[in-house]
């Protein structure tokens, strides 16, 4: 007789997906930190919108299948349609519009929270990641858009990048527009289409980029993206327009003069910028990364920009007939630490326990009242938490990295000396309790 076999759930996550260990979140930490500090340097409001929002409320991604399966993760609840938030700038506008007649003109808004896209995932790219956004709202304004720049620029290096290891690139929406009439493209889905055809530039090459604007293309594992099915002649006027463009109109001149006039140059014109995202009506830039990056491997990877962002006048009025003329920047936080962990050495301070090793259950109160000593001197201690013997103890404290065990049985307790063994160096020491932390302090 055969025993049922239970199927056991899967240990791998899925594609996009990822586990992110201590270093890491502590470096992300490092940079979120240094983010809010010039946030409020600067004059913005924290925010905070639900992970939620009506699939309609977000705008670009509706219902139009049985299910909205492309770029948002969704589900039907009752009679509406919920998504998880794919940016932080949709949910702003709705917000925006909800409580319109309560915030102040312009208003200055930050925000950091997790954003989802239903997308291929790639090198650095993520199905779910961490992203800041930083927004004008209510303000024609183009000192707003070159403030981001700006911002963004004093955040990076605040991280640890040099000038000459980051550039912000900057052009306008207007350049693709004004392209899109020439060559007759109104059809709204085919503009879309070659609009994020032509934001994957830096990932893709033009070679990539002129199939993603015919037929489509195959990437290397044999995925299969429909293209805009522009014909040929009229994709070789986008690449030979967009490759020898020249700085134009009178936006672009106006943020380049007030860039100097913040005396700011680590910038340049770069029209082949595009930004995937619809709703972009002017400005638009790019930060982009001047150093190689690599993967888990070694192999130097098309990496792409860390963020961008730029005007978008026209996305709080799908709420109403709303004066709300906006601008605003965003950074991928998980992008720019898997770049950062890869240039710069952070010397990030992971307080690892010392251990207190449990030579008799009976002496417990005898732990904790040495545990609690320790702690109150501000020193991450813990009592070991299980039933082994000291071999196993000691594989426990070593595991964890932990400078210091402190062994503490019947004589030592008699004394009132615990033995301090440094796992650094490997020596131990009879100290008394007094005396305990200052000694530990030496080690940490």
């Amino acid at each position: 007789m055969t025993k049922d076999i239970k199927n056991k759930p899967s240990k791998e996550l899925p594609l996009g997906f990822v586990d992110r260990q201590e270093k890491e979140l502590l470096i992300r930490d490092f940079i979120i930190s240094n983010i809010k500090e010039i946030m409020v340097r600067y004059g913005f409001q924290y925010l905070e919108t639900p992970s939620f929002e009506y699939t309609d409320s977000i705008g670009k991604f509706l219902p139009d299948k049985d299910r909205p399966d492309e770029g948002v993760f969704s589900f039907q609840d009752e009679t509406k349609w919920l998504s998880l938030r794919y940016d932080l700038t949709a949910p702003l506008a709705r917000y925006v519009a909800k409580n319109y007649l309560e915030i102040p003109k312009p208003f200055k808004r930050y925000q950091l929270g997790t954003v989802w896209r239903n997308e291929k995932p790639g090198p650095g790219r993520f199905r779910e990641f961490l992203q800041f956004d930083a927004d004008f709202v209510g303000t024609k304004s183009l000192q707003a858009d070159a403030e981001l720049c700006v911002m963004i620029s004093e955040i990076l290096e605040k991280c640890g990048l040099e000038k000459e290891e980051y550039v912000i690139k900057i052009s306008s929406r207007k350049i693709t527009e004004d392209l899109f009439k020439k060559i007759n493209l109104d059809d709204k889905e085919k503009k879309l289409t070659a609009l994020r055809a032509l934001d994957k530039i830096d990932r893709l090459g033009w070679d990539g980029v002129k199939q993603l604007l015919g037929e489509g293309r195959k990437d290397k594992s044999g995925d299969f993206t429909k293209g805009a099915e522009l014909n040929k002649s009229n994709i070789e006027v986008i690449e030979k327009e967009l490759k020898k463009k020249s700085p134009e109109g009178d936006d672009l001149l106006e943020i380049f003069k007030i860039l100097k006039d913040y005396n700011f140059s680590n910038f340049e014109f770069d029209p082949s910028i595009i930004r995937g995202l619809e709703y972009y009506t002017g400005p638009i830039f790019e930060v982009n990364l001047k150093f190689d990056v690599k993967n888990n491997k070694g192999q130097v990877i098309q990496f792409g920009s860390i963020g961008g962002g730029g005007r978008y006048d026209n996305l709080v009025n799908n709420f109403g007939n709303y004066d709300a003329p906006a601008t605003g920047i965003s950074i991928g936080l998980d992008r720019l630490v898997y770049a950062l962990m890869q240039k710069k050495e952070f010397k990030i301070k992971q307080s690892k326990p010392v251990v207190i090793c449990v030579f008799n259950k009976n002496l417990m109160k005898e732990y904790i009242n040495l545990q609690t000593i320790l702690r109150d001197s501000g020193i991450s201690t813990e009592i070991y938490p299980g039933e082994s013997k000291l071999k196993k103890q000691m594989e426990y404290a070593n595991k964890i990295k932990a400078p210091a065990v402190i062994l503490y049985g019947e004589n030592e307790i008699k004394i009132g000396k615990p033995t301090l063994k440094n796992l650094i160096t490997g020596k131990e020491k009879a100290i008394s309790i007094k005396e305990l932390s200052n000694e530990i302090e030496k080690i940490i």
